[in-house]
């Protein structure tokens, strides 16, 4: 007589609470970083150097993280890339302490920290499907609720950072990233489920360059993947400046460490309760309307904060921004997960993680530029209106209503009931003597 799957909430749990800590870390040294360097330098485009310097180790480590995941294991990876980006992150206020920190010592330690990080990050997304089947949910909740995971830690992040800057100082505020990582690395080592070991051999990529060539593949074969990489990268490239530069520079030269948290918190309290929201109802709606509806939305949120008169509307405006983008994450992880096979699930993750990090250097370094030569507040509405033509230009594109078309490897919505411990019945579960070593 066979019997119920048993719902196994822990590995979902522990998953979310590594992304959690180590997304608290990250969030820290979003605004920490950038108020370090115009501290030191008091030069906007010093920022946007840094800004674009840390995106290209960024792009290579992560075309390259998805292969390593996929060939030494998804547990694995998350400990070893978390204690070197702990290791990485301490070095700055270490540095600054023995030896005094310039810009040439600045720029060394964050891109040598940049290099670490994507592949914890990749490693964890890999896990995701795996981790909501284990938990016996419907896989668009998980994405959603994971997506608001990230949602609480940049929403509290921020908010650390700024205090802590104004309280000890940037250098000294790192401290608090680098625990961050150091507690997730602890937290992976308890997770024990299917597919977060070492893959079997047949299904590791020949190379780590042969895999990062198959991921490549994968993504610009498939219309709706390759859609939504270029639509990202686009806004991401325009956005990340943004948030890196000109709001930096905005409230550094006002001595407001804790306004500028303030307004990521709000960006991430309004993505955080967009990915409930969507968590919630996301299922019975169509995917199409909802993602082309949330991106033009968001990014006409982002104008609003350009154009917004008073500290109070910006963060209205940016509230607004982070709930209309909520759901677009979660979407764009389940075309992933849905029409990627989940042996190479990382190769792809990695592409598209890539993809992110190579549209910012060019963005951060004329954002700069434009910072000195018209001013932050006339680049800021500069790069909101760019945002919003490429949204409104994007959304109506053919590629985008495959979203609307199951996958080949979508996984039964109504999984409540019954649900293997993968995310496709098609597609056997790794063997139990791999399970979280």
């Amino acid at each position: 007589m066979s019997t119920a799957p048993t719902r196994r909430l822990g590995p979902l749990a522990l998953l979310e609470s590594a992304v959690l800590v180590s997304g608290i870390g990250n969030g820290i040294a979003a605004v920490t970083i950038p108020w370090l360097v115009l501290e030191r330098t008091g030069q906007a485009t010093s920022a946007g150097l840094v800004g674009a310097a840390t995106a290209i180790p960024l792009l290579f480590s992560a075309l390259f993280s998805g292969s390593i995941v996929d060939t030494f294991g998804r547990k694995r990876t998350s400990i070893i890339s978390d204690a070197f980006s702990a290791l990485s992150v301490a070095a700055i206020p270490l540095v600054d302490r023995l030896l005094g920190l310039d810009m040439t010592l600045i720029l060394i330690l964050v891109v040598l920290g940049a290099v670490f990080d994507p592949a914890g990050a990749t490693a964890r997304e890999a896990m995701i499907p795996e981790m909501g089947a284990e938990a016996r949910w419907p896989l668009p909740r998980t994405n959603a609720v994971h997506e608001a995971t990230w949602g609480v830690s940049f929403l509290i992040g921020p908010a650390i950072g700024g205090i802590l800057i104004a309280t000890v100082g940037p250098a000294t505020t790192l401290w608090a990233t680098a625990a961050g990582f150091l507690i997730s690395c602890a937290i992976v080592t308890f997770i024990r489920a299917p597919g977060v070991g070492t893959p079997a051999a047949a299904d590791r990529p020949a190379t780590v360059l042969a895999g990062s060539a198959e991921g490549l593949r994968l993504v610009w074969r498939d219309p709706l993947l390759r859609a939504t990489t270029l639509l990202s990268m686009l806004i991401v490239a325009v956005y990340l400046p943004i948030e890196g530069v000109v709001l930096p520079y905005i409230f550094q030269q006002q001595g407001r460490p804790a306004a500028l948290g303030l307004v990521l918190t709000a960006l991430s309290a309004g993505g955080l309760v967009g990915a409930l929201t969507y968590a919630a109802i996301g299922p019975r709606l169509r995917r199409y309307p909802v993602f082309a509806g949330a991106v033009v939305l968001a990014s006409a949120s982002i104008l609003a904060m350009a154009l917004a008169p008073t500290y109070a509307l910006l963060i209205v405006a940016a509230t607004l921004a982070g709930l209309f983008w909520g759901p677009v994450d979660p979407l764009i992880n389940l075309a992933m997960q849905t029409r990627t096979d989940p042996v190479r699930r990382g190769r792809v993750l990695g592409v598209l993680m890539a993809s992110y990090y190579a549209a910012g250097p060019l963005g951060y370094v004329g954002a700069g530029v434009a910072i000195e030569r018209i001013g932050a507040r006339a680049t800021f509405v500069a790069l909101g209106l760019i945002i919003l033509a490429v949204a409104a230009v994007a959304a109506p594109m053919r590629a985008l209503k495959l979203f609307d078309e199951p996958g080949a490897y979508e996984p039964e919505l109504d999984s409540t009931a019954h649900v293997s411990s993968c995310p496709d019945p098609r597609v056997p579960a790794p063997p139990p003597a791999h399970d979280g070593t």
